[in-house]
């Protein structure tokens, strides 16, 4: 008898036992649950109480992270990433590569990040234009570097406005290469007056990542102003998308 008890003891004890796994999986619910805790008391008991616009860009970020990795807790992790990579900006438009250099985060946090990004830029995308008033350039900025800021090829975009600014419609017209995309004027205004636009929104992007116009954006912007003052279709701005910067013709008094 005693020998089979002290054969039990042993075989409690060894780790790859049920009963080692059990406590393994607690005691990793706890440390998880602590993290958590951590959360509920910190970024997420702030945004339920004050919103999330009171929230710095770490909270947020730390709220989507959830848990840290060894070592480090979820706040410390979500400052650390920022720093890393300068911006959020920065951190949402990063391919894997960089993430290797930072230890102990793999690939499921990376995924959490990148599905974060394209959730944002989908929530654009899926307001109904009657809701959507461009009312300021931030916000017309804003929108348009969620649909332009990553494309890997030229592309340009025209958002179309009615008399109070409100989005009809947005296309994009053209698609072009990497360093060119090839515009026609006279589609643009085809389109203007099959919608019945007040007021057109011009933008590209530049792949390259810097957001300088070329002679020919500027030739070509000159086109298109004037073949809308023909038929009275206002040219409101023309916004070049770089990564992490714009230009607005507007801002720079060219239109």
């Amino acid at each position: 008898m005693k020998f089979k008890l002290c054969e039990t003891s042993r075989r409690d004890e060894n780790p790859l036992s049920p009963a080692s796994d059990h406590k393994q999986i607690m005691a990793a619910r706890d440390r998880a649950g602590k993290t958590m805790a951590k959360i509920d008391n910190g970024p997420r008991e702030k945004l339920m109480r004050y919103g999330a616009a009171d929230l710095s860009d770490e909270e947020l970020l730390a709220i989507f992270l959830r848990t840290g990795t060894p070592g480090m807790d979820v706040m410390a992790l979500a400052k650390r990433l920022l720093a890393h990579f300068g911006s959020l900006y920065g951190l949402l438009s990063a391919d894997i590569r960089p993430f290797r250099d930072i230890g102990g985060v793999g690939m499921a946090k990376y995924a959490q990040l990148k599905a974060i990004g394209e959730l944002a830029r989908r929530y654009y995308r899926s307001r109904p234009c009657e809701e959507m008033a461009l009312l300021s350039p931030t916000i017309t900025r804003d929108f348009l570097e969620s649909q332009l800021a990553e494309q890997e090829r030229e592309m340009f975009l025209v958002i179309f406005l009615d008399s109070q600014n409100r989005i009809i419609r947005q296309n994009t017209l053209f698609t072009g290469t990497l360093s060119h995309v090839e515009v026609h004027p006279r589609e643009i205004v085809r389109e203007a007056v099959r919608l019945n636009a007040a007021g057109i929104i011009l933008a590209h992007n530049h792949p390259s990542g810097r957001a300088e116009p070329s002679r020919a954006d500027k030739m070509v912007t000159e086109r298109i102003v004037k073949s809308c003052q023909l038929v009275d279709i206002r040219v409101l701005d023309h916004l070049v998308i770089g990564r992490g910067e714009y230009v607005s013709f507007a801002e720079r008094g060219w239109i």
